[in-house]
């Protein structure tokens, strides 16, 4: 049993490390250290993998505690099986639904993250004047739809940024903005300073 808990073990742990990169975006804006949000980024090609590593592990162990044939080989060898003990919980099935719910949560969690961001700031109202700028950054660095927001509140922290919409999707930000108030380089930068690539700009207006 402690070679099938380990492999359980395992599961949760890759389960995890698949959503690192999710998660940790909404732990970084939720606690106010914006800078942290792309710190597990770098386990985004693995996620396939990890995701696939999981289903395998859980699987397995699905197998082994509902396989009948292995069950009643083992009762075959265990002479005590007549008289057994109270089974301790992490070897019941309801501790392996548990531990499979878990991992199921941390394996969706890019689906619904998004609820778990503190609603943007409400764009001001727009003034049509020269002043008024619409600037396309290509944003590199986004590895699923939870980036959108630590970007887009970081985005509005700026003075005179009016509207902002942030594109897991199409890798970019399209930003309106006052240009007596600010600029597309500082833009750019607050964008850089939490841990995303702008590669490119482009003036709409």
């Amino acid at each position: 049993m402690k070679s099938e808990n380990r492999l359980v073990g395992v599961g949760v742990l890759s389960a995890l490390s698949a959503s690192l990169c999710c998660i940790t975006p909404v732990l970084a804006l939720l606690a106010g250290t914006s800078g942290l949000a792309t710190a597990f980024s770098w386990l985004d090609p693995f996620r396939p993998y990890l995701v696939g590593l999981t289903v395998l592990i859980l699987g397995f162990a699905w197998f082994r505690v509902l396989n009948p044939a292995s069950a009643s080989g083992k009762c075959e060898l265990d002479c005590s099986c007549e008289t057994q003990t109270k089974i301790p919980f992490i070897q019941t099935h309801l501790f392996l639904g548990l531990v499979t719910l878990t991992a199921i949560l941390l394996l969706t969690f890019p689906d619904y993250g998004h609820v778990f961001f503190p609603k943007s700031e409400t764009p001001i109202s727009i003034s049509e004047s020269s002043f008024t700028k619409i600037i396309e950054f290509k944003i590199e660095g986004m590895t699923c739809s939870g980036c959108e927001a630590p970007i887009k509140n970081e985005i509005f922290r700026q003075s005179g940024v009016q509207l902002a919409t942030v594109s897991y999707l199409d890798g970019n930000a399209v930003i309106t903005y006052d240009s007596t108030h600010t600029d597309s380089e500082r833009l750019a930068s607050a964008i850089s300073k939490i841990g995303y690539t702008v590669t490119g700009k482009k003036e709409i207006k």
